[in-house]
């Protein structure tokens, strides 16, 4: 998709907080304004801005003040006092028409994080926005509300994003996504690592490093996500659209399940809370996602009008411990076990009832782990990876009869995790060429996770042969580009071939249409 000029200077401009088209406009004093008040002495706003879970009346705005993202204890170089912020909703990106403002208070508590949950506005409108601290002002952000319920159906661009390793690679494919200027930006986890240094290596290298340390304590969490943040392209991505976002496990732990640590941590609890109240602080959550007492509401609907019912789900904090100690298995019958979850029994009724009640022509399921059966083994016999849905099979069986059974129109899972691009049916049994496929699975490769990534066409026609319900697979990094119409979803698998070095330019790698009323791929 092409840009117009005025969208290139803003995505320029709302990465890096400089030029003078974003910072003169009505209701906010520019920066080299109001000098004699200002306390904070180098620019807070270093982590960016964000916006998320679009409403059709509001919005939720982000940000967090840090003039030193890696400063001592995760605070960011902040003054140990409350700092009242400044935020403005404008119908333009020049902020001549300023809508809405008001003033918030960035708590040290919160690591002097914001959250503005907008409520008033138009649906279906897009939207721009900003913040003042102490004379410093941030660079600007695109929003969009959601369309109204009883709206005409109008089309939706929507990327999906996931699995982002700083230390493996440059985040070139956030830009190239935020080129491309979607409605919503939907990301489905690892959106950040808490390994130390060189902890998990890539087969290139790093072409970066860590913040020192394994991630354990609150400031750790708040050190690693301000790292992350530091990174220009990342807060592209996050300034030209509203996110929808869930964690996996990196966010935490690697591979961790409901209250149990894959490493055995005996602070686990402790741990995980910590992460819990990092995640919240750095993302573009509601009140409602607060943690409370170590948990963390994460699951949640966010309807776009008539045309998309979006489902997040959390496929970490309910589950049962991975079966047969973890990892790639054959022969492991305790995954079979009809007593064994991974949602939970609330939030799989929760989602069941949600399908059933939607009247969303499209309902988009959007998840952490590959829920279509892959097997790793050529030949006879089934090996499969214990932390995806191929270790909760029994469950994954009700999960699919409650999409056939609930009448929802138009079933499509979203999945992160794989490191790797998947498109594959949904059925009821994987094992039989002939049972009912009741919806399509969209896995996008990961943003930077394990570098460079490849094209093994060999590898990639043995496990096609092997899994025929999969109809592609391809091991570089990328993201995906969703078109939603009345008629159909179309889905671009965009493909970097490096990101160890900055520069890379996105290629659609194939091209899947999911056509309304079928729930196959074309």
């Amino acid at each position: 998709m092409e840009q117009t000029p005025s969208r290139r200077v803003f995505l320029s401009v709302a990465a890096t907080g400089v030029g003078g088209l974003l910072l003169t406009g009505a209701g906010l004093t520019p920066t080299g304004n109001r000098t004699t008040s200002r306390t904070l002495r180098r620019d807070p706003f270093t982590l960016g801005i964000a916006s998320g879970d679009p409403s059709p009346d509001g919005v939720v705005l982000w940000t967090r003040l840090a003039p030193d993202p890696l400063g001592p204890q995760g605070l960011g170089g902040m003054p140990a006092r409350d700092v009242e912020v400044e935020w403005q909703v404008a119908a333009d990106e020049n902020f001549t028409r300023v809508l809405r403002n008001g003033v918030e208070t960035a708590r040290r508590e919160r690591a002097h994080s914001v959250h503005v949950e907008l409520d008033g506005l138009e649906p279906g409108r897009e939207y721009f926005y900003r913040f003042r601290a102490e004379g410093h002002l941030s660079p600007a952000g695109r929003t969009r509300t959601a369309p109204a319920a009883e709206a005409a159906p109008s089309p939706l661009t929507l990327a999906v994003a996931a699995c982002a390793h700083y230390e493996h690679g440059y985040y070139t494919a956030y830009r190239r996504l935020a080129e491309q200027e979607p409605d919503l930006v939907v990301h489905l986890g690892d959106y950040m690592y808490e390994y130390a240094p060189q902890g998990y290596t890539a087969m290139g290298g790093a072409v970066r490093e860590h913040t020192a340390g394994k991630c354990a304590t609150l400031a750790d969490y708040r050190m690693r996500h301000a790292q992350y943040k530091s990174d220009a392209d990342l807060r592209a991505a996050h300034a030209v659209a509203p996110w929808l976002v869930a964690f996996d496990d990196h966010e935490v732990e690697n591979n961790w399940a409901g209250k149990v640590s894959s490493t055995g941590d005996p602070e686990f609890t402790r741990r995980r809370a910590n992460a819990f109240q990092a995640y919240y602080e750095n993302m573009p959550l509601r009140g409602t996602s607060v943690p409370d007492g170590g948990s963390i509401r994460i699951h949640r609907r966010v309807d776009w009008g008539p045309l998309a019912r979006f489902h997040l789900l959390d496929t970490r904090q309910f589950r049962d411990d991975q079966a047969c100690q973890d990892g790639l298995r054959a022969g492991c019958d305790d995954r079979l076990a009809t007593r064994r979850t991974l949602l939970g029994e609330d939030q799989r009724r929760w989602l069941l009832d949600g399908l059933a009640s939607s009247r969303a022509r499209w309902n988009l399921v959007a998840q952490q782990i590959l829920m279509a059966q892959r097997d790793y083994r050529a030949g006879p016999g089934i090996e499969v990876n214990m932390d995806s849905w191929d270790g909760y099979a029994a469950e994954r069986t009700r999960l699919l009869t409650g999409f056939r059974d609930s009448g929802a129109a138009n079933p499509v899972v979203l999945t992160g995790d794989m490191h790797m691009h998947h498109a594959a049916d949904l059925m009821l049994d994987f094992d039989d060429p002939d049972s009912p496929k009741v919806g399509v699975e969209l896995v996008t490769s990961s943003i930077a996770s394990d570098g460079d990534g490849y094209r093994d066409k060999a590898r990639v026609a043995e496990t096609i042969a092997e899994n025929p319900h999969i109809s592609y697979l391809d091991q570089r990094r990328g993201y995906i580009v969703c078109r939603i119409t009345q008629e159909e979803l179309q889905a671009d698998f965009r493909t970097l071939d490096y990101i160890s070095r900055r520069g890379a330019p996105a290629k659609t790698g194939a091209r899947f249409t999911v056509p309304a009323g079928h729930s196959t791929l074309l």
